[in-house]
């Protein structure tokens, strides 16, 4: 009877380890992020998250493709890396369904050279890299146009370099993943980088960029969930720090406008 009863008090008190573990999982939120500025951010509103009683797990990714298909399997709770026009081209394309909850922060996206010091100082023939995918690849040939270096069709919502209609120095347009952009700089006349991908290069778009896109821009970074999953108390809670006066103050006191808040 004694080993019975010291069986069974082994069993309760693994049961109630288990649950304990579960408790405790369920108060963690897993978030996958780019280095800068999206993890960054996440580690500011810690502290932030753990007075709503969350600690939250950053999972750094320098991939756009990744991170999404993490949280439609569910290895992570949510994403931070991307704007809605990337979202919804990533959804059509994958069959996901993934959704946003709060914009947090705007990166406009800028030209920078290791060559020129104006974008007008462009050679007949030269090249210029952008990013690859489809929502990036539009918004940086829009970013040229408005620089004056090509003209597009403008009909389409989301463009290609086959939409160039004018191109008077006859430039190339070279495509490659958004994180290669700053490592390649010096291969090309002009590269247009992503401002999470410039700031961790040290490239300081206020400083640096030949021409950066307009703070009016609709790209603004989300928080992503898949859907059915918005409504968690632990999204919620991350949703009101993400956007709360603390996250504001930090983002403008550390990126000094290179960097935007969007809420």
């Amino acid at each position: 009877m004694k080993k019975l009863y010291a069986l069974l008090l082994v069993g309760v008190a693994l049961t109630f380890s288990a649950c304990s573990d579960n408790k405790s999982s369920s108060k963690t939120i897993t978030v996958g992020a780019t280095p800068v500025p999206h993890a960054e951010i996440l580690e500011f509103v810690k502290p932030l998250l753990a007075k709503e009683g969350y600690t939250i797990n950053i999972q750094v990714f320098n991939d756009y493709v990744i991170p999404n298909i993490a949280v439609f399997n569910g290895e992570i709770d949510a994403n931070f890396f991307q704007h809605t026009p990337y979202l919804t081209q990533f959804n059509k394309d994958k069959n996901t369904d993934l959704v946003k909850t709060v914009s947090v922060h705007l990166e406009p996206i800028g030209i920078y050279s290791a060559k020129l010091a104006s974008v007008h100082e462009l050679s007949d023939g030269d090249s210029i890299a952008i990013p690859n995918d489809p929502t990036n690849a539009n918004r940086a040939l829009e970013v040229l146009q408005a620089a004056g270096i090509i003209k597009l069709n403008n009909e389409k919502d989301v463009k290609t370099k086959l939409d160039i209609v004018e191109n008077p120095k006859n430039i190339e347009i070279v495509e490659l993943e958004a994180p290669q952009l700053p490592r390649t700089i010096n291969d090309f006349a002009l590269s247009v980088i992503n401002t999470n991908f410039a700031i961790a290069a040290n490239l300081n778009p206020l400083k640096d960029a030949l021409f950066l896109e307009s703070k009016d821009s609709p790209y603004a970074n989300i928080l992503v969930v898949k859907k059915g999953n918005e409504n968690k108390e632990g999204i919620k809670a991350l949703n009101k720090v993400l956007n709360s006066e603390e996250v504001r103050g930090f983002i403008r006191e550390k990126y000094q406008g290179a960097i935007l808040e969007a809420f």
